[in-house]
């Protein structure tokens, strides 16, 4: 990284490139890319607990970035999903560190707070009427925040919400978040086909979360010896110890119950 910093310097100074803050008509076609890199910022904060310092960062460039661009309903829908993601950081991690699934977190220890700052965010990026991919993302974060208890999700509406994410920013992720939306609200035969479509196309095969998500659905369906080699398969991709242990501990589960995937990170298109 650092031989890539020097020769970006160089080039920078060879070509005479001059560093000028861009005039305002320019900013809202960067502005995506802005967003973009705020967020794996946030997301890899938010994946790694000893890391949580990203995470704050990037909420606190994203308050800056809202201020300066108070017309831009992208820039306040990220940061309304960052603030509803970081809300339940406190209950992701038991005492032991290893993860806890979101439908078993304690959410009295989600910060309330920062959930309702969140929310008045997001409706007040929604009243513009320009849903764009963090929007959405962030109207399925506060469903999650607003349900007072697992069971009481509103699963239905969190995978029409996954349906219009895929419409305005289509991708295998968005679908296979759609899929596990779908298993949630209509059982696990229903979604298990198109996560087997997604797993036919070759493009996550190294990603452990698509195995993790069709381990899940085969245990919830009786489907025992298949989940298993599912989850060891996702188990040696999982890219965290805490992460690896939680998805070993599942292989001694009993079929049933509808678990989700462990909190692992709030993911995006």
């Amino acid at each position: 990284m650092g031989q890539r910093l020097f020769r970006a310097k160089q080039k920078v100074a060879h070509a005479g490139i001059p560093f000028r803050v861009p005039p305002p008509h320019l900013l809202p076609e960067r502005l995506p890319a802005v967003l973009h890199v705020l967020y794996l910022l946030f997301n890899q904060g938010y994946g790694e607990p000893q890391e949580t310092r990203l995470a704050r960062e990037a909420i606190r460039l994203a308050r800056v970035l809202a201020v300066l661009m108070p017309d831009e309903p992208e820039a306040h829908g990220m940061l309304a999903l960052m603030l509803l993601h970081d809300a339940r950081r406190p209950a992701r991690v038991d005492a032991d560190g290893d993860l806890v699934p979101l439908d078993e977190q304690d959410r009295s220890l989600w910060d309330q707070a920062q959930i309702a700052e969140g929310t008045v965010v997001l409706e007040r990026a929604l009243r513009r009427r320009r849903a764009g991919p963090f929007q959405i993302q962030a109207a399925i974060a506060a469903c999650h925040a607003s349900a007072p208890a697992a069971a009481q999700t509103d699963w239905p509406q969190i995978a029409g919400l996954y349906g219009e994410l895929a419409r305005v920013a289509p991708s295998v992720i968005v679908d296979l978040n759609h899929a596990v939306a779908i298993g949630m609200a209509d059982g696990p035969e229903a979604a298990l086909p198109l996560v087997d479509a997604i797993t036919a196309t070759g493009q996550l095969d190294r990603y452990y979360l698509l195995h993790a998500t069709r381990a899940d659905l085969l245990r919830r369906a009786g489907r025992t010896a298949e989940a298993a080699i599912s989850y060891r398969r996702a188990a040696g991709l999982a890219p965290t110890e805490a992460e690896r242990r939680f998805l070993r501990s599942r292989l001694a589960r009993r079929p049933g119950g509808g678990r989700m995937p462990a909190d692992g990170g709030p993911g995006g298109p």
